[in-house]
């Protein structure tokens, strides 16, 4: 029998405000182990807590984009469970009023994944295994998170790989997350469960908790989706449980029975007021809202720049900012680019560099080059080589573009003319089709020119002589 893959994912992202959710406490990664705690955060008797605003905020900026409807009234509860990351005993969460229903997530295909709400809570603690014993650091204990769920409407892993980065891109382009899966700053439970094709009733569905890699999430689908099939065509029942996934054997492991939502025994908390959102606040937030990366793609594609390096672009928010900043005016958009991707892209060898995107050439320094190239005056070729050396040796770009620019000094028809008198073999080449042909005869005519004339001059000439 064949069956079909049924998933829906709760994403957590944590939200970089410069405080916790509920006190003054910092959120900074990577900081000393309890460096960033106060009896607030860790639950003292006696203490209260203070919703950041900010949080909120952030949260409602990911409700519309998502296109969610923004709840003018929504409270915080109290979810009760026991375990050592949690210092309180709860969580305070929200569950049967959250801040934001509704919504989807637009797929490439044209597929919406739904989304049933977002809401904010905070984050737990985390639990550190060392050789001599365990050990809990409590500087994440109280991070405002928002957790965004979906409906069950993926029904692939790549369906689920591209709804996790669409998300990603959200979070980042809204400033509100630097959403690093290495990080923790991005964290999915991946609900999946498995149904006969010719069937409308979903199966029993296992929970795989706090997958934060978008490979290891699609190398858990897979292998859950295979074991579900597997237990229900030999006749077996699928268990409802959390199970976690296990990176060096590729498979995942059953961890506990499936908590239902009355076993936390949420319940009002009692120590912060209801959530109040008016429509002059929801306006004031809407007007705050940057162009996301869909409308850049569609404006980056509308100046000639070609779909790959579009995409290439979008993928890195602060990429998308500097090239916005250097292409406005600029008559040379898809020659920036490939400036970009290029050897900027080059230099920038990992994921962490390319999102911090942290280098030497200012944006006025593109801009100028972009104007030489422009004017003629530097070809493309060599202003990637420019933007090379700048970002390899720390040179001034406009010192060292001087190197470079184009000398009209030279009589390029003349030496294109005994180019092509010493290479008769290459011109019946290219006269007989042969692309390449002519691209090497201009090599030649820079080769005398020591590179410094321009090549689709030459190129110009050339064709016109032949």
């Amino acid at each position: 029998m064949k069956y079909d893959l049924v998933c829906g994912m709760e994403t957590h992202i944590e939200l970089s405000t410069l405080s916790k959710l509920f006190c003054k406490c910092r959120v900074n990664f990577g900081d000393s182990p309890n460096e960033n705690c106060c009896p607030i955060c860790i639950g003292a008797p006696g203490t209260l807590p203070i919703l950041n605003k900010q949080a909120v905020r952030y949260a409602i900026r990911m409700g519309l984009a998502l296109n969610c409807k923004i709840n003018s009234f929504s409270k915080m509860e109290r979810k009760c469970y026991f375990y050592p990351d949690l210092s309180k005993n709860f969580q305070t969460s929200q569950n049967d009023l959250p801040l934001c229903s509704g919504g989807f997530v637009q797929l490439e295909s044209g597929k919406k994944i739904r989304i049933n709400h977002i809401h904010i809570e905070e984050d737990a603690g985390k639990i550190k295994r060392h050789s001599d014993g365990i050990y809990v650091d409590y500087n994440r204990g109280g991070v405002p998170l928002i957790e965004i769920v979906s409906e069950p409407d993926i029904s692939s892993a790549d369906e689920a790989q591209e709804y996790i980065e669409k998300l990603q891109l959200f979070a980042r382009y809204l400033k509100i997350s630097s959403a690093r899966m290495q990080e923790g700053s991005i964290r999915c439970d991946v609900n999946v469960s498995v149904k006969p094709s010719n069937s409308n009733e979903l199966g029993t569905r296992v929970e795989i908790k706090n997958m934060n890699s978008i490979s290891f999430i699609s190398k858990a689908i897979a292998y859950e989706y295979e074991r579900q099939s597997d237990a229900l065509e030999g006749g077996l029942p699928i268990e409802q449980e959390t199970r976690r996934f296990n990176e060096a054997s590729g498979m995942t492991e059953s961890m506990r029975n499936k908590e239902n939502a009355s076993e936390y025994c949420y319940f009002p908390e009692p120590d912060l007021l209801s959530i109040c959102v008016t429509e002059k606040e929801l306006d004031d937030i809407k007007k705050e809202m940057p162009k996301l990366f869909s409308e850049r793609y569609d404006y980056y594609l509308n100046l000639g720049i070609s779909e790959k390096f579009a995409r290439l672009i979008i993928k890195y928010v602060n990429v998308s900012d500097y090239f916005d900043e250097v292409i406005r005016d600029c008559k040379v958009p898809d020659k920036i680019a490939s400036i970009i991707v290029g050897p900027i892209f080059s230099y920038l060898k990992t994921e962490v560099e390319k999102e911090k995107f942290d280098i030497s050439v200012s944006t006025d320094d593109l801009k100028y080059l972009g104007n030489l190239i422009s004017e003629d005056k530097i070809s493309n070729s060599n202003a990637q080589k420019v933007v090379s050396k700048c970002l390899e040796n720390g040179f001034d770009l406009k010192e060292e573009v001087k190197n470079f620019i184009s000398d009209d000094s030279f009589d390029l028809e003349k030496i294109c003319k005994d180019v092509l008198s010493q290479n008769t073999e290459a011109v019946k080449d290219y006269k007989n089709g042969k692309e390449k042909a002519i691209q090497a005869l201009v090599g030649k005519v820079m080769a005398q020119t020591k590179g410094r004339a321009n090549p689709e001059k030459i190129l110009s000439i050339m064709k016109s002589l032949i």
